[in-house]
């Protein structure tokens, strides 16, 4: 059974460079997709779920201690990926800005991971979420999250 054991929870959004179509690329993906894990793993965060779409990325990140820090983590994350892009494709990976949002307490963790592994679906490019290559979780399969939110457990309506 998947659980959640969340300190805290990390929901941000961030858009490439003139929003441009970047994550469309495999090796772009792969590039991104390292340092951000690498962010996340030196500052005590699990990603619970992510999903590159071409043009922003979605992560819901999940602290694993009580020292650890959202806002270093984005600014980590941002600087791992915007650097290392940047020196294998020759220009800037991210906007400036970006929305985050910290979960709290009463917020639906499970249904904000179906909301970032289900984005795909909505922006019509696939049919399903299993079926998009560049979304999944550093911790869960996407059917076991699916799943999850789709049982609502004893007792309930």
């Amino acid at each position: 059974m998947l659980r959640l054991h969340r300190l805290s929870a990390l929901f941000p959004d961030l858009c490439t460079f003139g929003r441009e179509r970047i994550f469309i690329a495999i090796n772009a993906v792969d590039v991104v997709l390292t340092q951000i894990v690498r962010a996340a793993d030196d500052e005590q965060f699990a990603v619970l779920a992510y999903c590159l779409m071409p043009d922003h990325l979605h992560i819901l990140a999940e602290a694993e201690s009580e020292s650890a820090d959202a806002r270093r983590f984005i600014k980590r994350a941002k600087q791992l990926s915007g650097f290392y892009y940047s020196k294998q494709f020759g220009r800037q990976l991210w906007q400036r800005y970006s929305f985050e949002r910290v979960l709290r307490s009463e917020d639906d963790t499970l249904g904000v991971a179906k909301y970032v592994l289900e984005n795909p679906v909505r922006g019509g490019l696939v049919q399903s979420p299993q079926d998009y290559e560049f979304s999944g979780s550093m911790r869960y399969s996407v059917p076991e999250i699916l799943e999850a939110v789709s049982w609502k457990g004893p007792g309930s309506a």
